[in-house]
């Protein structure tokens, strides 16, 4: 298997992960649905604003 494709399927587990614990998070539906959007849309950029800003991120 080459980099390119264990590094994919590292970032699918980070933003599965993400979007769990999202889910899981005390914060409101709508700010829920706006970060799961986020980590969707922009995958590996979305899970590191989740995790340094967002619901259950390190300040969330």
């Amino acid at each position: 298997m080459e980099v390119n494709g264990i590094l994919g399927i590292l970032i699918l587990a980070l933003d599965i992960y993400a979007i769990l614990k999202i889910a899981q998070s005390s914060a409101s539906t709508g700010l829920k649905v706006v970060w799961i959007l986020v980590v969707l849309l922009l995958p590996l950029l979305g899970v590191l604003a989740w995790f340094l800003f967002g619901p259950g991120g390190r300040s969330g």
